[in-house]
């Protein structure tokens, strides 16, 4: 396929998105970039995937975001932290994987990863430029047990991330990863796409501890990974809620 330019690769999606039956009014055109950017600049597929987002965030969160008390058995568990900017302005959470076990109500769960997402994506505004607020994630598997590995709820997360969540992720850092979490690694890595696999570095060594401290900053990375911060979270976290961004 020839190379479309970025200006008609966008009136191209608003176009295909009206064949489509919906509507890009009211999403600014650095969102739409992130469509577009998300399927290699190809209007028509960056249309349906933004149907497909548009059609999915009326469900998921009919009031334009997922308030906490839709979410307390999960917030509950506190393995969520909420960090402060990285050195490039993304918002830094981690989730500590030994507080986590397979949720009995599913629902619940994938309602929280956005509730986790949207409050993560707007605590970096002011941080980075407006429209590229990214995310970086730790995933601490320190001290789990096979009670803790949930191979469908990381599943969920990171496809909620992919599908709904275009250009937003930066890295993934997992640190402290157990023999016993390396087959369930494996399944949840044939879900992913190669874009976010080349987002996810298995910390193993001080090299790679360096280089999470160095991504990140030590005034916003928590000690009990090299840095100087605090642990801060999630519900700690206060922010006032806006209408629904664009993932």
């Amino acid at each position: 396929m020839a190379e479309v330019a970025p200006e008609s690769a966008m009136e191209q999606m608003k176009a295909a998105v009206e064949k489509l039956g919906s509507s890009t009014e009211g999403e600014t055109e650095g969102d739409l970039t992130r469509f577009l950017v998300a399927r290699s600049m190809d209007p028509k597929k960056a249309a349906r995937m933004f149907v497909q987002w548009k059609t999915w965030r009326a469900e998921i969160a009919p009031l334009g975001y997922i308030p906490e008390d839709e979410v307390l058995d999960e917030l509950g568990s506190q393995k969520i932290f909420l960090q402060g900017p990285s050195r490039s302005g993304f918002a830094v959470f981690i989730i500590l994987a030994r507080k986590h076990f397979a949720p009995k109500d599913f629902l619940q769960l994938k309602r929280f990863v956005v509730h986790i997402l949207d409050k993560t994506l707007m605590s970096c505004e002011g941080h980075a430029e407006k429209g590229k607020e990214k995310i970086v994630a730790i995933l601490d598997l320190q001290k789990i047990s096979l009670a803790n590995i949930d191979v469908r709820s990381l599943i969920a997360g990171f496809q909620t991330l992919q599908d709904y969540y275009p250009e937003r992720l930066a890295k993934v850092f997992i640190v402290s990863m157990p023999l016993i979490f390396v087959g369930a690694w494996k399944i949840v890595s044939a879900f992913l796409s190669k874009t976010t696999l080349d987002k996810v570095q298995i910390v193993k060594s001080e090299e790679g501890r360096a280089a999470m401290l160095k991504e990140i900053g030590e005034e916003t990375l928590p000690v009990e990974y090299g840095g100087s911060a605090k642990l801060v979270p999630l519900q700690d976290v206060k922010l006032n809620y806006l209408p629904a961004t664009t993932g």
